[in-house]
């Protein structure tokens, strides 16, 4: 801030551009900006644990289908790892239990 304040060769300029500074601060110290930015937080941690919890389903369907000595083709663990939905990862989890083929996962064309 200080560079741009000091090449500024107009007072009233710096003037200005220190204006324009300290509001800037100050809305970043506003309550109601720290409510948004931990509201912004809150949500990303979230987010983040929904996608952990869809991470290790996903990883517990595999282990199980490797446990059971079944072949785990690229495809399947490739679908199975990128899906994030819960219900579905649920009705595959059930389904891993079962299965011969671990393309029979998706048996009801899911």
């Amino acid at each position: 801030m200080q560079f741009v304040d000091s090449c500024l060769a107009d007072p009233q300029a710096q003037q200005m551009w220190r204006d324009l500074m300290t509001a800037m601060q100050y809305f970043w110290r506003h309550p109601l900006a720290e409510q948004v930015r931990e509201e912004g937080r809150e949500k990303g941690r979230e987010e983040g644990r929904e996608e952990g919890r869809a991470q290790e389903r996903a990883a517990t369907i595999l282990r199980n289908l490797q446990w059971r000595g079944i072949d785990v083709p690229d495809s399947v663990r490739e679908r199975v790892l990128s899906s994030t939905d819960m219900e579905e990862l649920g009705s595959w989890l059930d389904r891993s239990y079962q299965v011969t083929d671990a393309r029979k996962l998706f048996a009801d064309g899911s």
